[in-house]
């Protein structure tokens, strides 16, 4: 995954395939009773996906079944009790039809779309029918659990039997590393203090399963492994302050999601998703697709309602990113509002954990319950007077309305249609009482990487070498040197694909007393800081930054790691520890694009309104329908500017001019017209 800092939040600046993400396979069995799944370390198409998709490495195999749509093409009436526990139990008996989704209670205007794709029947999963919770909100769970006609155990065993029916077999998403053997007992002791408390004074959270990151730690049955081997066994003493926080929040952790090995800090030529213990996580809207990571299975698991909602981490990209991809709002808040203890690290400047769901709403619900200060963590004394743990409470349709919203043009190019969609927002922006200041600069955006990442590796040696340590006897591993040396032992397993490049520079560098690392920390804040997003709010009066963020989900490719390219507007809000917010924009050929809005240190309040209002005005959302493929069957191929190229295919020749002596390929006056784009923002004024 090389590429420079003007490509995907799934890479490193300096080409070296980091996705420096995330504080950031065993055959797939059944889900048991409990809903605990089984993942193979070792086989290698199943890392792929499944037995027999091993054409090109990570291409799905096509099954020869017929193919239903896997999404609900809207909002419908709510399930009864009786035909929601239908349902329920008949999912339980593996991959079987299950009821249609109901959004009972919802007090806002519906805004999932079906997939353009979604009535091809030919392209969806044929093992995946309409889910009972498939893209209901949060506010509606909760609604449903507190008028009776919903139980937490009846929707925690739902969720399981989605992820049976999905993850362990069906498509095989690969999200979810392991799923929490004690879920339903935790969901029904959500269910007691539901009836002893009655309707009153239970958060929104209570008994709403949610999946953790596999490197977020939990003090239970599961492992927290960062997707490594080495850590198999090493389960911490004490829950993470993040996991500790959503279990008081009443939240059901329903279990672990997959990701990119170490947060994708390891080598070069990675690919986001890829685990030793977990395999490989698929994109949901299309299966040969990557997720991006590395909270890679968060994305996916939440995109394809397999949970309420998911917590992902991030260090440079690792939320939104993934979130880009996946069609979901992700949400990287201020490094310092969510306490990072008990999180398996990469670096204290830049980590973070923060919330990944369907809808801004959710998000807001999920954020809220994270938040905190923790003795254990000195950078959330910072954000005592800043946190919230109601969020909803900033949400305003009218957000926008009073704003005043910079632009940031230099990330527009990648896409003609994600440009295209990117002026209607920002002109609906303005439609909705927004004042647009145009083609803001985001300065040193091309030059904090390199330094980010020098901290990152000296960072990251300490760090480790500390939470080790503090596994005590559960691990024999100490230090980054003993990690190293585990993957040289194992190497047909871990470094089966790609090596640890970046273990190893992190190893040769020094401690973090040294005047280098000091010198360089410093430069990073200067660069990404006080002359950079500090200069661009602070010269400007913006609220926000709006810029596009992530090109369509690339190929997967086990062998040589991701090409694909798209804006990048995520670097540096993460040197600077900035918070910044994407969501979905719009669709290409069938795949999510985003839009970010960036902020100044501690605005989440501000971004949330203003996200939330572009959310209710443009509704972006579109379900994903686990497609084995949304490749275009076209010879044509699009350029940036909107024009098509002609792009040969063997066989492909004939979908022009007939067969036979008929038969020709095509010529430019074949070619589709360059589409209209609509009026430049700037041209209107």
């Amino acid at each position: 995954m090389g590429a420079d800092d003007d490509a995907r939040g799934d890479v490193d600046r300096d080409g070296r395939g980091i996705d420096a993400s995330g504080i950031d396979a065993s055959d797939s069995g059944a889900t048991d009773a409990a809903g605990t799944t089984a993942a193979s370390a070792t086989d290698a198409s199943n890392a792929a996906g499944a037995s027999n998709e091993t054409g090109a490495a990570g291409e799905p195999h096509e099954s020869s079944e017929a193919r239903g749509s896997a999404a609900p093409s809207g909002p419908s009436d709510g399930l009864s009790r009786r035909a929601f526990l239908g349902t329920s139990a008949s999912a339980a008996v593996g991959a079987a039809a299950l009821g249609a989704a109901g959004r009972a209670g919802s007090t806002e205007p519906a805004r999932v779309k079906a997939s353009p794709t979604n009535a091809d029947a030919a392209g969806a999963h044929a093992s995946i029918a309409a889910h009972p919770l498939d893209e209901v909100a949060i506010a509606d769970l909760s609604a449903r659990m507190a008028d009776g006609t919903l139980s937490a155990v009846e929707a925690t065993q739902a969720y399981l039997d989605k992820i049976a029916a999905v993850d362990a077999a069906g498509p095989r998403l690969g999200s979810v590393i392991e799923t929490n053997p004690d879920a339903l007992s935790i969901a029904a002791e959500r269910d007691r203090e539901r009836a002893e408390a009655g309707p009153q004074g239970l958060g929104p959270l209570h008994g709403v399963p949610v999946l953790v990151k596999d490197n977020i730690g939990t003090a239970d049955r599961m492992e927290t492994t960062a997707g490594s081997l080495a850590l198999v066994g090493a389960r911490p003493a004490a829950d993470s302050h993040v996991v500790g926080r959503l279990r008081a929040a009443g939240a059901v952790i329903l279990g672990k999601a997959n990701l990119s090995e170490w947060a994708n800090f390891r080598g070069f030529n990675s690919s986001s998703g890829w685990s030793a213990r977990g395999g490989l996580v698929k994109n949901p809207y299309s299966l040969d697709r990557t997720a991006s990571g590395s909270s890679s299975g968060s994305a996916a698991a939440a995109a394809a309602s397999l949970c309420a909602a998911a917590v992902g981490t991030e260090t440079s990209g690792s939320i939104v990113s993934p979130a880009s991809r996946c069609g979901l709002v992700g949400i990287k808040p201020t490094v310092g509002l969510i306490s990072r203890s008990g999180i398996v690290p990469i670096a204290d400047a830049f980590d973070t954990a923060g919330p990944m769901a369907r809808s801004v709403r959710d998000a807001a619900i999920l954020l809220g319950g994270m938040t905190g200060v923790d003795p254990a963590d000195a950078k959330t004394a910072a954000g005592a007077e800043h946190a919230h743990t109601d969020y909803t409470q900033f949400l305003d349709p009218e957000g926008l309305r009073g704003a005043t919203i910079g632009v940031a043009r230099e990330l527009f190019g990648s896409f003609a249609a994600q440009d295209d969609a990117m002026e209607t927002a920002i002109v609906e922006m303005e439609r909705s009482g927004a004042t647009i200041v145009d083609d803001v600069a985001l300065p040193n955006r091309r030059s904090v990487g390199g330094p980010a990442y020098q901290v990152m590796l000296w960072e990251f040696k300490a760090l480790i070498a500390t939470y080790l340590e503090g596994l005590g006897d559960a691990t024999p591993h100490k230090t980054l040197a003993d990690l190293i040396a585990f993957n040289e032992a194992n190497a047909d397993e871990e470094l089966r694909y790609f090596g640890q490049e970046v273990f190893l520079a992190a190893e040769a560098k020094g401690p973090l007393s040294g005047q280098d690392y000091l010198d360089t920390l410093a430069q990073v804040q200067r660069l990404s800081r006080d002359e950079g997003l500090d200069a661009a709010f602070n010269d400007t009066g913006l609220d926000a930054i709006v810029a596009p963020m992530g090109g369509p989900a690339a190929a997967l490719d086990l062998v040589y790691g991701e090409a694909g390219r798209g804006p990048w507007s995520g670097g540096l809000s993460a040197s600077s520890g900035y918070p910044h917010i994407t969501l979905p924009l719009t669709y290409i050929h069938g795949l999510p694009v985003a839009i970010s809005f960036l902020g100044p240190a501690w605005s989440e309040p501000t971004l949330l309104r203003l996200a939330f209002a572009y959310e209710q005005a443009m509704q972006p959302r579109q379900a994903p329908a686990l497609l084995a493929s949304t490749t275009p069957p076209t010879p044509w191929t699009s350029r940036s500017d909107g024009s098509c190229a002609y792009m040969p295919i063997a066989g492909r020749d004939a979908l022009v001019g007939g067969t036979g002596a008929a038969a020709r390929a095509p010529t430019p006056a074949d070619a589709p017209p360059a589409k209209q784009r609509p009026a430049r923002w700037e041209d209107r004024h």
